[in-house]
């Protein structure tokens, strides 16, 4: 059999978060780093048109645009490699994954994630060209919900992850936000917290 991994960056670093796709517990991940590459705030969910839609709270209105982590190719190479975790996966479970991050394709970086040197695939998700958002557009934010879930993940990893997380990412560009589900069309194993 072929050992799989997925290079989890943003909310798959939660093993929680993780095992609502997967459908089973998810083991504490293996920290990794992925050469080559960089993580930004530059994947943008139409808040308006798609399966979930979040009210900010208090107030109600509706967000335009809610805005996720991404992983871009790092242009020159010289920046710090963003860390992350292996989630080691079947390939029944990467086509759960696939629903999961339906904005996202699945792309290979096998060689390229420090630390899975024992999986003979490993794959991330890169936002799909037409969600990508080199700059935030207008009325974009970033929910509290998912920055929080990042974060403790992050922390949980040991000394010094949170803020590497912190160093090769760099703040949301747009407003943190409360926000509460208002329209939920969302398959099954995707989150309803961000």
């Amino acid at each position: 059999m072929t050992r799989i991994a997925v290079f989890g960056y943003g909310s798959l670093a939660d093993p929680a978060s993780a095992a609502i796709t997967l459908g089973r517990p998810v083991p504490a991940p293996l920290p990794a780093r992925l050469r080559g590459w960089r993580r930004r705030w530059s994947i943008a969910r139409d808040n308006l048109r798609v399966e979930k839609t979040f009210a900010l709270e208090p107030g109600g209105e509706l967000p335009p645009w809610i805005l996720g982590l991404n992983l871009e190719r790092d242009p020159d190479g010289e920046g710090e490699p963003p860390n992350g975790v292996l989630v080691e996966l079947s390939e029944d479970e990467l086509d759960r994954l696939d629903l999961r991050e339906m904005r996202y394709d699945r792309t290979d970086v096998t060689g390229e994630a420090e630390g899975g040197e024992d999986f003979e695939l490993v794959v991330a998700y890169i936002t799909k060209p037409d969600h990508f958002a080199p700059r935030p557009p207008e009325g974009a934010v970033v929910m509290r919900s998912y920055l929080e879930t990042v974060e403790r993940a992050f922390a949980a990893l040991g000394d010094g992850d949170l803020e590497a997380f912190r160093r090769t990412t760099g703040p949301p560009p747009v407003d943190v936000v409360d926000a509460v589900l208002v329209r939920d069309r969302i398959p099954p194993g995707n989150p309803r917290r961000w």
